[in-house]
């Protein structure tokens, strides 16, 4: 069931109870742009119902929220130029970086490697997990989406 929490600022922004400088909406989800712009142009995706996470997700609200996605990427790419590249984040959970627990899409521009946005890790060498240890691992992940 769709709902709407009062008490959530991404709500009340995505359904006009807050101003914000909106770049798209319609029915279902809203654009718009971050209040602590990291880039130049960053913009936020969300649906206009409430949902903490990506873990909250059905099929429908994931092809609600993502089908918008490309179309949203593609205007920010193309309104500015001069970006050379576009960085696409969803964080869940407040270790993964998620400081408003409303699913959202970060779509922010990237314009050179000093622009004040930096997304690093540090890949395992390869050989650290055997092949035995990945299939392992392939089947753990494999088993719970056969059981959701």
């Amino acid at each position: 069931m769709r709902t709407i929490d009062d008490d959530c600022i991404f709500c009340q922004i995505a359904n006009g109870k807050i101003p914000t400088h909106m770049v798209y909406e319609d029915d279902d989800v809203a654009a718009f742009l971050d209040a602590g712009q990291v880039t130049y142009g960053h913009t936020l995706l969300v649906p206009k119902y409430h949902l903490k996470d990506i873990f909250a997700y059905d099929d429908e609200d994931a092809q609600t929220v993502f089908a918008r996605l490309p179309k949203i990427a593609r205007a920010v790419r193309a309104a500015f130029p001069d970006s050379q590249g576009v960085n696409i984040l969803n964080n869940n959970g407040e270790l993964a970086g998620q400081s408003v627990f409303h699913s959202h899409i970060h779509i922010i521009p990237r314009y050179s490697t000093d622009d004040d946005f930096d997304l690093k890790w540090q890949p395992q060498p390869e050989g650290t997990y055997s092949d035995q240890e990945l299939d392992a691992l392939a089947e753990k992940i494999h088993a719970q989406i056969k059981e959701s």
